[in-house]
C-alpha cells in the first residue's frame, strides 16, 4: 500500500535528485571556468589579484652619463620579488606594495683603455703652473652585482599590462678598484675601491603573454659610488640602464 501509494511520485523525486547532483558536479567546474575566463581575458589582474611570487632571469645594458657617457655596463642575472599588499589608495596612485631583491653573477664595465691626460701642477717654490700628464687606468673591469633591497608599487594592471615603479639600492664588488682612476702605487692617495654601492629608481611593465607568463621591460637610473671607501671617490654619477627579462609568476 504504502510503495503504491508514493509510487507517482518516485520518478519525478529521482529525477530532480540527479538533477541537484549534476549542478553539484557543475558548480566548481563552472567556477573554475570562469577563473580560467579571467585570466585568460586579463592575466594581468588575476596574476596580481593573488599576491604571489614573481620570479625570472633578465639580462641589462647600462650607458653612463655626462663625463662617464664613454662608459658602457653589461649584466645579467635572476630577480625574485613577492607582492605583498592588497590594492591601497584610491585614482591613478592605486596598487600593491612589491618588496623583491636581484643578483647578478654577471657584470662588466667598459670604459676607456688605459691612457694619459693633461694635469697642471702647481710649484710653491716659483709659483708656477707647468703642464704634464698623468696615467690613468682602464679597460674592462668584471664583477657581481646583488640589490637585495628593491621596493616597488605595481600599479592597477590593465588586461595583459602591470606598470610599476620602483626605488632601490644595491652592492657591486669587482675584481679590480673600480672607477678607474689615477694610477698611483698601491695605498697611497688616488686609489679608489673594489666596493661600490649603486642606488637606483626606475620605471617598467610587466607584459603578459599568457597566464603566470609575461616579459618584463624597465629604464632606471643608476649611481654607482663607493661612500670613500677607496682615497678617492670617482663614481659614475648618473647612468641609464635598459632592462629586459622574463617572468613567472606562482598560481598560489
Amino acid at each position: 500500500m504504502t510503495s503504491a501509494r508514493f509510487a507517482p511520485f518516485r520518478q519525478p523525486v529521482i529525477t530532480a535528485s540527479l538533477l541537484l547532483a549534476a549542478l553539484w558536479i557543475a558548480f566548481p567546474a563552472r567556477a573554475q571556468d570562469s577563473t580560467a575566463d579571467l585570466a585568460a581575458d586579463s592575466p594581468a589582474k588575476s596574476a596580481l589579484a593573488k599576491r604571489p611570487w614573481e620570479y625570472g632571469p633578465f639580462f641589462q645594458y647600462m650607458n653612463g652619463a655626462g663625463e662617464r657617457d664613454n662608459f658602457h655596463f653589461a649584466a645579467a642575472g635572476m630577480r625574485l620579488g613577492k607582492v605583498m599588499t592588497p590594492p591601497l589608495l584610491h585614482g591613478f596612485l592605486r596598487g600593491q606594495f612589491e618588496y623583491a631583491g636581484e643578483i647578478m653573477p654577471y657584470w662588466q664595465a667598459f670604459t676607456p683603455a688605459p691612457h694619459t691626460q693633461p694635469q697642471v701642477y702647481y710649484d710653491p717654490v716659483s709659483g708656477l703652473d707647468y703642464n704634464g700628464t698623468i696615467p690613468v687606468g682602464g679597460g674592462t673591469f668584471t664583477g657581481v652585482s646583488l640589490t637585495p633591497i628593491i621596493l616597488r608599487w605595481d600599479f592597477t594592471p590593465h588586461r595583459k599590462i602591470a606598470p610599476w615603479f620602483q626605488a632601490a639600492g644595491g652592492l657591486i664588488y669587482t675584481t679590480h678598484k673600480f672607477p678607474p682612476d689615477v694610477l698611483v702605487p698601491h695605498g697611497q692617495p688616488g686609489g679608489t675601491s673594489v666596493f661600490n654601492f649603486s642606488p637606483q629608481g626606475g620605471v617598467g611593465i610587466q607584459y603578459f603573454l599568457k597566464p603566470g607568463r609575461s616579459l618584463m621591460l624597465a629604464v632606471s637610473g643608476v649611481h654607482i659610488s663607493s661612500a670613500s671607501l677607496g682615497d678617492k671617490n670617482p663614481g659614475v654619477n648618473g647612468s641609464v640602464a635598459v632592462q629586459i627579462g622574463y617572468t613567472w609568476w606562482s598560481r598560489k
